[in-house]
């Protein structure tokens, strides 16, 4: 054990399963650790690090902000933030974005838009979907379609649904007099990797219309450029456009940012839905600092000014291909959109040791040099920055095998 593991044992509570290695920098789509070992990391930070680590022009984007102006609150404006807000909106459509901290964060907000616009007709019910995540606050448990999240926590806030991912017929039956709105992941990334289709995004909408509900789309995980598009539906069903979208994770490149956006468009007799949280409805003290939204701009700029979102499709497509013809022992399906990829794992191809596959899959890709996400017990995902190369993804593959070799049993 380090001197590190000591301390956190003694001072910080324990609620991450964390891995037994102490990183202290970080360069691309590599880290070190404490003894000087090196690591593709092709988790980055779980989906946060899109530029990778320590990315030159981010790092002077936040030192000159910094140096200017750290944080006002939002009881003023500030440059930064005014044009992240627009550059948000050009992406994704008219509306207006509230800034917070965090994705659990941004889906908060979109519960509570929901809400406030369900108090105008006596509605607040939300459907969700199994195997689903929307974030750690009590209304994202509550949302969240994984029971391991909600053991213990009870009684959560009520008023949310959970139906089968992709079951539209499922939907359709759960509307009731007081639904008022659906939460949807178009890419589930902490359920695995699942991606929803094209018709059942559409079938969400039309549903939506028909019954005067909000549409809302988290994508903390998806979005940003990681599925090839600048949002993440829009790789999958681009005609189609949601009330509202959560983002966060890619956002910034690892400083704390969330935010959400609401359409311009009115909703039954509601006016303009990004109206509805007037002042004092919402807020938060640290959410669209000067210094994290430099960070977004410098990032939202990378990614245009080097094509990098749609290098991501590209780049995706030969890292499922790679994965693919790899002949990987143990692997049962490939799922991927863009630079996210889950690889489904037998479980009868690994021992019974207490760990889950997919634990002793991450663990064994550590030991070879390469980091991964677990995503629940049977998942293992890939989510390299968007301007990882090539010959990282060979590269990732190999160690991968390396790994798979080390953990089936033989």
């Amino acid at each position: 054990m380090s001197l590190l593991a000591d301390n956190y044992g003694e001072f910080v509570i324990p609620t991450y399963g964390r891995f037994d290695l102490d990183l202290v920098r970080g360069s691309g789509s590599r880290v070190w650790g404490a003894d000087g070992r090196e690591y593709l990391d092709f988790g980055a930070g779980i989906a946060v690090c899109s530029l990778g680590h320590a990315h030159p022009e981010v790092t002077a984007a936040v030192a000159e902000q910094a140096a200017t102006l750290v944080h006002t609150s939002n009881l003023y404006r500030t440059e930064p933030q005014a044009r992240l807000a627009r550059r948000l909106v050009e992406i994704t459509g008219p509306g207006k974005i509230f800034f917070c901290n965090s994705g659990a964060e941004a889906n908060e907000g979109l519960i509570k838009l929901a809400r406030r616009f369900g108090s105008l007709s006596a509605r607040h019910g939300i459907l969700t979907f199994e195997g689903s995540f929307h974030g750690r606050t009590m209304a994202g448990i509550s949302a969240t379609g994984q029971e391991k999240v909600k053991k213990g926590f009870g009684p959560l806030l009520e008023g949310f649904r959970h139906l089968p991912f992709g079951d539209l017929d499922a939907v359709r039956a759960a509307v009731g007099p007081e639904t008022v709105a659906i939460l949807v992941e178009p890419v589930q990334g902490e359920g695995g990797i699942h991606i929803a289709r094209a018709e059942f995004l559409r079938g969400l909408r039309q549903v939506c219309d028909d019954s005067r509900l909000l549409l809302l789309f988290d994508e903390v995980q998806c979005g940003l450029g990681r599925t090839g598009a600048w949002c993440g539906w829009k790789s999958i069903a681009p005609d189609i456009e949601p009330d509202g979208v959560s983002w966060a994770k890619g956002i910034a490149n690892g400083f704390p940012l969330g935010a959400f956006w609401a359409s311009s468009r009115a909703v039954g007799d509601s006016g303009p839905l990004c109206d509805l949280l007037s002042p004092g409805s919402h807020g938060t003290t640290y959410g669209g600092n000067p210094v994290a939204c430099r960070a977004a701009l410098a990032v939202l700029d990378i990614l245009s000014r080097d094509g990098l979102v749609q290098k991501a499709a590209g780049l995706g497509g030969f890292l499922h291909e790679q994965l693919r013809s790899a002949g990987l022992p143990g692997v049962v399906a490939i799922r991927s959109l863009g630079l996210m990829a889950g690889v489904q794992l037998d479980p009868g191809a690994f021992p019974e040791d207490g760990r889950t596959p997919a634990l002793q899959v991450v663990v064994a890709a550590m030991a070879a040099g390469l980091l991964l996400i677990p995503a629940g017990e049977g998942v293992v995902r890939f989510l390299p920055p968007l301007n990882a190369t090539e010959e990282e993804i060979r590269e990732a593959v190999t160690k991968f095998e390396t790994a798979l070799a080390k953990s089936v049993i033989s």
